[in-house]
């Protein structure tokens, strides 16, 4: 029976790895503006032949596109592409395509504001809420970066996690859930810019953070980040967020930070 079922499964798994192939396709075409109102979609047959595949394949690849934002359909009026408001910015593959795309350099900028303000309010809260051990796990990413450096860790690993461990020392529940769109833009802007995996400014934010100094953590990660996207003014986007002044409370005592 077993035996009997692996053919069957082995078949599913391929379909389904056929289906996100045919997305992951069909978006970058879309948001390279292969496919646009004007350039019009392809019909259901023509994809078929084109992948190979069959109707319940590409139907379920249009049903995800369409959930992201990309498509839209109607019966008798067919699939078209939806305009770029409306597609879902804050879903991972849609972010990937858009900053792999450079002819969306200005979705790229508003994606890099977008980034500074909740990047540089989770590092001005972790400053002043982050208790001992949150602090200590972004010491301990920013080691990892160091040794990453001398080949004894991965470096995007270890800078993924030391901006994963930031939002989590913020102590807020809704910056937290930036966490994938997060670790999305470090691994697509990292293929292009090595500033990303910056040492000295990533130290400058954790010691900032050590310090429960949130106007130099909100500074330096503005810092770190700004030069990415080609945000010239980043104290303007960046600000926006931070116009109402953190509670600060007492302050806690810094430790020596990572050197």
């Amino acid at each position: 029976m077993a035996n009997k079922r692996k053919p069957i499964l082995r078949a599913l798994s391929q379909g389904h790895n056929l289906t996100f192939s045919i997305v992951n396709d069909l978006g970058q075409a879309i948001v390279a503006g292969k496919y646009s109102d004007k350039k019009g979609f392809p019909f259901e047959a023509d994809l078929c032949t084109h992948y190979n595949a069959s109707r319940s394949v590409v139907r379920e690849a249009v049903k995800m596109l369409t959930a992201k934002g990309l498509l839209a359909s109607r019966p008798r009026h067919g699939t078209w592409i939806q305009p770029e408001e409306d597609w879902n910015l804050l879903d991972s593959d849609v972010l990937r395509w858009v900053l792999d795309q450079k002819r969306s350099s200005a979705l790229r900028l508003e994606f890099g504001e977008a980034q500074l303000a909740v990047e540089c309010a989770a590092a001005a809260l972790a400053a002043v809420r982050g208790d001992f051990p949150q602090k200590s796990a972004i010491e301990r990413a920013l080691a990892r970066m160091v040794a990453a450096q001398h080949d004894e860790d991965d470096p995007l690993k270890a800078c993924i996690a030391f901006h994963v461990a930031v939002l989590k020392a913020s102590g807020n529940r809704f910056l937290m859930q930036f966490q994938p769109l997060i670790q999305t833009a470090l691994q697509t802007v990292s293929l292009n810019s090595r500033g990303v995996l910056d040492i000295e400014g990533h130290r400058n934010i954790c010691n900032a953070i050590i310090a429960a100094d949130a106007d130099a953590a909100f500074r330096e990660v503005r810092n770190l980040i700004a030069p990415l996207y080609g945000v010239t003014h980043p104290e303007q986007s960046a600000n926006a967020l931070m116009e109402m002044r953190l509670e600060r409370g007492p302050k806690k005592a810094p430790s020596a930070g990572v050197r």
